[in-house]
């Protein structure tokens, strides 16, 4: 399976790829799940640490929360940059840290 936190910047890129809408950590499970992103054995409290992560990353924002649901606005608009010690394209908010997220290097 691939690292949790990248599927989840992945479909933030393509279906949320918005700073003026708002999107759900359900909706994003939803989505990992139907992609066969995600273990199927993980519930969505498991990836909670994952949305809080990006947060910390400077991502996104959670704006409310409900229970189990957290509502999530992205600090702006998110783009694909590629690493030169990897060579990976990863999604990446305009205003976070240039730092790959799979192997760490400065983007």
């Amino acid at each position: 399976m691939a690292d949790v936190s990248l599927e989840i910047r992945k479909v933030i890129f393509e279906k949320y790829n918005n700073p003026d809408i708002r999107f759900t950590n359900d909706e994003i499970f939803e989505i990992l799940q139907q992609n066969n992103s995600i273990d199927k054995s993980l519930v969505i409290d498991d990836v909670e640490k994952y949305f809080t992560d990006l947060c910390d990353a400077g991502l996104m924002r959670n704006i409310a929360q409900n229970f189990t649901t957290q509502y999530f606005k992205l600090f702006d608009d998110v783009e694909k940059v590629k690493c030169n010690s990897c060579n990976a394209e990863s999604p990446i908010g305009k205003s976070e840290p240039r730092v790959c997220p799979i192997c760490k290097a400065s983007i």
